[in-house]
């Protein structure tokens, strides 16, 4: 349902789809240093093959799920971390984030920011490891 806001004045009244507060939301935690990716493994599969399908926009939401009311919104995250980024840390920095960028641009109470870091990247996981570690696992 998407969020109704009135101003004090009655001179009309702002919509804003609940898609809209994913896309800030999504936006606004990838901007922390430390995160490597939005969504689990599946998501993030899903999300890869919809960036190929000719129009089907650039902002993906893979990883940010919303509940909007009327003048309040909860955000959950599925985040993957870089390695050696503090995990506590890069929460708490990703939460203030997420929450100021959507207050700030939609006007909701952001009620709660729920942060479950599924992965880690590993500098070598794009296949730019070092010859040592793959000479020790041949």
């Amino acid at each position: 349902m998407p969020a109704r806001l009135g101003d004090e004045q009655s001179q009309g009244k702002t919509t804003i789809a609940s898609g809209v507060v994913q896309k800030i939301a999504g936006m606004a935690a990838r901007e922390v240093s430390g995160v490597h990716a939005m969504g689990g493994g599946v998501s993030r599969a899903f999300g890869a093959i919809r960036e190929r399908i000719p129009g089907a926009g650039t902002v993906s939401t893979s990883g940010v799920a919303v509940e909007v009311g009327e003048k309040q919104a909860a955000i959950d995250l599925d985040l993957v971390v870089e390695y050696g980024a503090g995990i506590v840390e890069l929460a708490r920095a990703v939460r203030r984030n997420v929450i100021t960028a959507v207050e700030r641009m939609t006007g909701l109470e952001v009620i709660e920011v729920n942060i479950s870091v599924n992965d880690i990247h590993l500098p070598d996981d794009n296949g730019s490891g070092d010859e040592t570690a793959q000479a020790r696992v041949e």
